[in-house]
């Protein structure tokens, strides 16, 4: 967890929840996360593997040159990256995890920047993740960011935080994110964790 806006968004999350796996949607204020509300987006969680964007904050909807409000969440991503998204917000949505996932952007005209994505789970209903809270921040912010959209964007490398993890705490840097080889998840390796396969080592 490199970014600052990360950062943030989590110590917020983590100080909202208290006790519990997730905090309620309710208890989340905009104005407490002015400064990062800009980069920051809820999915409602519509079926299993099935994400729609909700609310995009206005620096997210800029990188992608449109509102995205109502998207399909695995639309944004390449069709290579989309059962690995899937099988991601599964384990946000059904178990409780935060992921983080460094992410490759190109633009229309191919030009490319790196950003960090932050999924965490969060409670609208009964159910304890029927929300995903996330932020899209870039780790650096080219001349052209909202003069040429995004329209395309492949995962780098993703590290996956287990419910344990969130009491023992995070580093400095969040953990470090585990890259991920070409057809990683095809080539069957790492460690099944009932839908997903893991890395291990990529705790911190």
């Amino acid at each position: 967890m490199r970014h600052a806006t990360s950062r943030e968004l989590y110590a917020y999350w983590d100080r909202i929840r208290g006790a519990e796996l997730a905090p309620r949607r309710s208890d989340v204020e905009p104005g407490d996360i002015r400064r990062v509300l800009p980069d920051t987006f809820i999915l409602e969680v519509v079926g299993r593997e099935d994400y729609l964007v909700r609310l995009a904050g206005t620096r997210m909807c800029s990188l992608y040159g449109r509102e995205i409000k109502g998207t399909g969440f695995l639309d944004l991503w390449t069709r290579e990256d989309r059962e690995t998204i899937a099988s991601v917000g599964t384990s946000v949505s059904e178990d409780a995890a935060g992921v983080v996932i460094d992410v490759e952007l190109a633009s229309a005209r191919g030009r490319t920047v790196t950003c960090e994505f932050l999924l965490l789970p969060l409670r609208h209903g009964k159910a304890p993740g029927d929300r995903i809270l996330g932020s899209c921040a870039a780790h650096r912010r080219p001349y052209w960011f909202g003069a040429d959209p995004i329209v395309r964007q492949r995962i780098l490398a993703l590290k996956l935080i287990w419910p344990g993890e969130y009491f023992r705490g995070l580093g400095r840097d969040g953990g470090r994110l585990v890259a991920l080889p070409p057809a990683f998840f095809r080539a069957g390796a790492g460690r099944r964790h009932g839908h997903l396969y893991v890395v291990d080592g990529g705790k911190s």
